[in-house]
C-alpha cells in the first residue's frame, strides 16, 4: 500500500490518532484535573472547606450515621429491574456491611453499606442480591451533606476521564480502552516517523507560520512527556483489565471465581457466608487503636483509611481496617481483620507476591493516592502536554488539507475543524461554565447537581453548534474565527468563577493565600487566572490570522476589480 514502512506508520499515526483522538483529548484534559479532583471538591462545596480529617471515632461518630442510612432511592431502581417480585420497604432493610473511605486530602468522609433483599435474581449468576447507600460525611460533627451537594471533581471529572459517564453497558470504559490502546500506537508510529527526536526536543518557531509551529509543538510535548503518555496508557488497560476488558472470573470461570472464594475464606478465616447466629459488635474503635499499634510495630505508623464491616450483626462479622498508604506510590493498605464480635485479630496481611507487587505499584502510579505536591503538579503538566500534544495533531491535519479540501470542493476539513474546537475549547469551556453555574445556582436548590450536569452538557453542545456554523471559512481554506470566539469565552468564563466564588463565599484570594490560607480553594482559583490570561493571550494572537486574511481578501477583491474594468 505505502512505500516504505515510514509511511505506512504515518498512516496509521495520522488517521488512528484522529478517530480516537477526540476521546484521547477528553480522558487528558479531564484526567490533569482530576489529580487535584478533591480541591475541586473543597471549591464547589463551601461548606467542606475545613482542613482534611483523620478517620473519626467508629463508637461515637460514625456508628450513630450508620444507624441513619438509607438504600439510596437510584440503586432501589436499578436493583429492582434485575430482581424478581417488588423490592421491600427500604425502612425494614438491614445493613449487611458498611465502609468509610478517607484520604489526607479530605476534609469529608465517604461512608456506605449494603442492605440485604429477599429477592431472587432474574438471572441466576447475578449474585448481587443487595441494595447500595452511601452518603457524604463532615467528620468533625457527624453531619451528612445534602445529596444534591454534586462533587464536580470527584464525582464527574474524574469519572469523564475514565468512563465518559457513558455507563451503560460500561460503554465508556470500552471506548476509553480502545483509545488507550491507540495511544500506545500512537506512541510508537511517531517514534518511527520521526527521525530527529532529539533535535525535535529542543526546536519550537512560534514565529513561523501555523503549520510549521502547530507541528513543533506537536512534536516537543509528544517527546518531552513520552514515557509519561505511555504509562499513563499502559496502566489505564492495567487497572481495568481484570475487572472490565477481561472479566474471566467473573464470566467464564464464574464457577472457579466461587470456589476460589470459598477457599480463600478458609485459608484467611474471613468468613465468607453468616453463620444465622446473632452476635453484639466489641469497641472498633479498640481495634483501631490495635491496627495502628502494630503498624507502628512493624515500622510505618499511619493513619487509617479504609474501615469495613462484612455480616453485620452475626457471629461470623469481622472488620478489616487499612491503613492510608500516602507516604507510598503502590497502592497499598496494610490490611488487619479482627473479629467483630470479641475484637481478637484474625489475620494480618502478609507481604504480597511478587507479581501482586508489580501491579499495585502500577496502579499506585496512576492513582497517584500519595502525598507528593510537586509530583502532583508534574502530573496535571503530563496531562495538559498531551492534550496540547493531540489539539495541535487536529491543527495540523486541517492545515495540511484545508487548501486542497477547498480546491475539491470538499467539506472534510471543515468537519474536522469544527469537531476540533469543540473538543480543544468547548470542552474547556463546558467545564468552566459547570464551575460558574455551580456558583449561580441556589445552595438550596433542589437537584442542583443533576443542573450543573445538564448546564455542562449543554454548554458543550452549543459550543459544537457554534464551531459549525463558525466553521464556512475552513471550507475555503482559511481560518475558522470560533477558535478565537470560544478562547474569549474561555477567558471570561474562568474569570466569571473567580468572582463569584469570591462573592458568593467571601474566600477571595487575599484571604485564601494570606490571612485564612487555605490552597485548596486559592489553587483553584489561581488556575482559573492563569486559565484566563492564556485564553486572552490566545484569542489576541488568533486574531492575526483574521486580519491577515481580511487583508488578502481585500486585496483578491480589488485586483478582481482591476482586471473586470481593464
Amino acid at each position: 500500500m505505502f512505500n516504505s514502512l515510514r509511511m505506512s506508520m504515518g498512516w496509521v499515526h495520522t488517521w488512528m490518532g484522529l478517530v480516537l483522538g477526540f476521546v484521547l483529548m477528553i480522558c487528558f484534559f479531564f484526567g490533569a484535573l482530576s489529580v487535584f479532583d478533591r480541591e475541586i471538591d473543597r471549591w464547589a462545596i463551601p461548606d467542606t472547606r475545613f482542613e482534611p480529617q483523620p478517620m473519626p471515632s467508629f463508637d461515637e461518630v460514625l456508628k450513630p450515621v450508620f444507624e441513619q442510612l438509607k438504600p439510596h432511592p437510584l440503586d432501589m431502581a436499578a436493583t429492582a429491574e434485575r430482581v424478581i417480585g417488588p423490592l421491600p420497604d427500604p425502612a425494614t432493610m438491614k445493613l449487611e456491611s458498611v465502609y468509610a473511605y478517607t484520604t489526607h486530602r479530605d476534609p469529608v468522609l465517604r461512608i456506605g453499606g449494603e442492605f440485604g433483599i429477599p429477592n431472587q435474581p432474574k438471572d441466576p449468576a447475578d449474585d448481587h442480591l443487595h441494595v447500595h447507600g452511601w452518603a457524604t460525611v463532615n467528620p468533625t460533627t457527624g453531619e451528612t451533606l445534602s445529596s444534591d451537594a454534586l462533587k464536580i471533581g470527584s464525582e464527574w471529572f474524574y469519572p469523564m476521564h475514565f468512563n465518559l459517564h457513558l455507563t451503560w453497558k460500561m460503554l465508556g470504559y470500552w471506548i476509553v480502552g480502545l483509545a488507550a490502546l491507540v495511544m500506545l500506537a500512537a506512541l510508537v508510529t511517531g517514534v518511527i516517523i520521526h527521525r530527529k527526536l532529539f533535535s525535535e526536543f529542543f526546536t519550537f518557531r512560534p514565529w513561523k507560520h501555523v503549520l510549521r509551529s502547530s507541528l513543533d509543538l506537536h512534536n516537543i510535548t509528544g517527546v518531552v512527556a513520552l514515557p509519561f503518555h505511555f504509562f499513563f496508557a499502559f496502566t489505564a488497560l492495567v487497572i481495568f483489565a481484570s475487572n472490565v476488558y477481561l472479566p474471566l472470573s467473573y464470566t467464564m470461570l464464574k464457577s472457579l471465581h466461587d470456589q476460589h472464594e470459598q477457599l480463600e475464606a478458609e485459608r484467611t478465616g474471613l468468613p465468607h457466608d453468616k453463620s444465622g447466629v446473632a452476635a453484639q459488635m466489641a469497641s472498633v474503635d479498640a481495634m483501631v487503636a490495635e491496627a495502628k499499634r502494630r503498624w507502628a510495630e512493624r515500622d510505618m505508623p499511619g493513619e487509617v483509611g479504609y474501615l469495613f464491616i462484612d455480616h453485620l450483626g452475626d457471629e461470623n462479622s469481622y472488620v478489616s481496617i487499612y491503613r492510608a498508604g500516602s507516604d507510598r506510590v503502590a497502592l497499598v493498605g496494610e490490611g488487619i481483620h479482627f473479629k467483630a464480635s470479641t475484637g481478637e485479630v484474625i489475620r494480618e496481611q502478609p507481604p504480597r507476591s511478587v507479581v501482586s507487587s508489580i501491579n499495585e505499584f502500577l496502579t499506585g502510579l496512576h492513582l497517584q493516592h500519595f502525598e507528593h505536591w510537586m509530583l502532583r503538579w508534574l502530573y496535571v503538566f503530563g496531562g495538559l502536554m498531551g492534550s496540547i500534544c493531540i489539539a495541535t495533531g487536529f491543527v495540523l491535519f486541517v492545515e495540511k488539507r484545508k487548501a486542497k479540501h477547498a480546491k475539491a470542493c470538499s467539506q472534510g476539513s471543515r468537519i474536522v475543524d469544527a469537531l476540533a474546537v469543540t473538543t480543544v475549547t468547548g470542552m474547556v469551556m463546558a467545564a468552566l461554565g459547570m464551575l460558574v453555574a455551580n456558583r449561580l445556582l441556589p445552595v438550596d436548590l433542589v437537584g442542583k447537581g443533576q443542573w450543573e450536569q445538564n448546564i455542562f452538557w449543554s454548554i458543550w453542545a452549543l459550543a459544537f453548534l457554534h464551531a459549525a456554523w463558525r466553521s464556512s471559512p475552513v471550507a475555503k481554506a482559511r481560518h475558522n474565527p470560533a477558535w478565537r470566539d470560544q478562547s474569549l469565552l474561555i477567558g471570561m468564563l474562568s474569570l466569571a468563577a473567580v468572582v463569584l466564588n469570591w462573592i458568593t463565599t467571601g474566600d477571595h484570594l487575599i484571604k485564601t493565600v494570606f490571612t485564612d490560607t487555605y490552597w485548596a480553594v486559592a489553587g483553584v482559583d489561581l488556575s482559573l487566572l492563569a486559565t484566563s490570561l492564556i485564553a486572552f493571550y490566545a484569542a489576541a494572537k488568533l486574531r492575526a490570522p483574521v486580519v491577515e486574511q481580511k487583508k488578502t481578501d481585500t486585496a483578491l477583491n480589488r485586483n478582481k476589480q482591476v482586471n473586470a474594468y481593464d
